[in-house]
């Protein structure tokens, strides 16, 4: 509740020296007062400031934007309501002495300067987003529920996609993504978007952020390879997955690099480490099969996940470069290995991965991954001899549960689609 999550916030805020917090991160602010909204193109937010202290929580916002239910409940949570202008005065009043945590990665100038020269200023990552960060068995549970949808609405869309290529109808890097995006709307509880689908066929499917216009957008092909990074914002959870299929015939080098990729996603999925680790010591796990034959790819490996929230957040992240955050227990994060063969084609595979407990021994505490994303892998672009046997039996396992899971879900035609995609190899 806001209460709990308010009284949370003000013990790390004890620990940290500090006893007052300026919130301007619009998903810290939706996620400490349970509100979310539409102000924000693919990000359930709504444009607000929020200020946290033992003696008074304060919600700036536009009254208008809030209902009279709303209103209430926030009232007997123990937050009082501002206009979202009056931010700068209120802070402009705060006591002499007082010290003011502020993020300083996440607050703007005009907000700064209105904190009085005899406070003093408290610099870190904010209590709200450490908090955020770890999801609850509530927020796992929307999440589990949300995959399962995003799954089913994926699983149509590519019976769909691979009818109209058998057909020789015209579907273009737009009209693909359009689609997705209306099979996504039908599922229960779907919001919108969770960010602008990057569909990038062939050589755009190397141009990491693609955004396809009508000037670029490309007709597909019986060939070459499709790059679909998709997702999608429901009520009980938020969606981020990238898969890469054949559109026709693919070459033996189009092979290897898909199965390197791969390899890459599986080690991620199945590692296992110490608690306390950072995200950037395990990042090698993604890439070495790809590093062992000179490839790299220049982004992150994992990025946290927000739950009906923005779809990239953190402080966690999976990377090359350091991030002093260690992944905790509850964490969703994406594992997202690549690599683009500029003018060719981009193979991108990615899952949402949840941070769990997986074993205690004589030299402390270990944790691991679960997967989350349900979607086939296709199966036609994988060099079975490079897969190690582990590998190879994760591969089976993960597709039996994608079956498990989304099938109940699906018409008798779809299953056996769906099946043959699964089918253990």
């Amino acid at each position: 509740s806001v209460h709990e999550k308010l009284d949370l916030i003000n013990n790390q805020l004890r620990s940290e020296g500090a006893d007052c917090l300026i919130l301007a991160a619009l998903d810290e602010i939706a996620w400490t007062f349970n509100i979310r909204g539409t102000d924000v193109t693919y990000n359930p937010v709504v444009v607000s400031y929020a200020f946290v202290s033992e003696d008074e929580s304060v919600l700036f916002i536009k009254p208008e934007k809030l209902t009279a239910e709303i209103t209430e409940h926030l009232k007997k949570e123990g937050v009082t309501l501002a206009e979202y202008s009056m931010i700068q005065r209120y802070l402009s009043r705060l006591p002499e002495n007082s010290r003011v945590f502020v993020d300083m990665n996440k607050t703007n100038v005009s907000l700064y300067d209105a904190i009085p020269g005899n406070c003093t200023i408290v610099e870190g990552i904010s209590p709200a987003n450490h908090l955020k960060s770890t999801k609850n068995e509530t927020e796992i549970k929307g999440f589990q529920n949300a995959v399962v949808k995003d799954g089913v609405a994926l699983t149509k869309f590519y019976i769909w996609l691979e009818k109209q290529m058998a057909e020789g109808a015209q579907v273009t890097e737009i009209s693909a993504a359009e689609k997705l995006t209306a099979l996504r709307a039908e599922q229960p509880q779907y919001i919108m978007d969770s960010f602008g689908t990057i569909c990038g066929y062939a050589e755009h499917g190397a141009i990491v952020h693609y955004s396809a216009t009508p000037e670029t957008d490309a007709t597909l092909k019986p060939e070459g390879l499709l790059l679909i990074d998709s997702g999608a914002q429901y009520l009980d959870g938020t969606t981020d997955i990238t898969r890469t299929i054949a559109l026709g015939e693919p070459t033996e080098q189009m092979k290897k690099d898909f199965t390197r990729v791969l390899k890459g996603t599986i080690s991620l999925a199945k590692s296992k480490f110490p608690a306390g680790t950072r995200g950037s010591q395990i990042d090698i796990l993604a890439r070495k099969a790809l590093w062992d034959s000179g490839i790299n790819y220049l982004h992150g490996t994992g990025h946290g996940i927000g739950h009906c929230l923005n779809v990239h957040e953190g402080p966690q992240s999976i990377r090359m470069e350091e991030n002093p955050v260690t992944l905790k227990p509850g964490m969703v994060i994406s594992d997202e290995p690549a690599m683009y063969r500029t003018g060719e084609y981009g193979i991108r595979t990615e899952n949402m991965i949840l941070v769990r407990e997986d074993s205690e021994t004589e030299f402390g505490k270990f944790l691991g991954f679960d997967t989350l994303t349900l979607c086939f892998i296709d199966t036609s672009l994988i060099i079975i001899p490079m897969l190690s046997v582990r590998e190879h039996a994760w591969l089976n396992k993960y597709h039996q549960m994608v079956y498990d899971k989304i099938s109940p879900f699906l018409d008798e035609e779809e299953k056996a689609w769906l099946k043959e995609k699964t089918t253990e190899i």
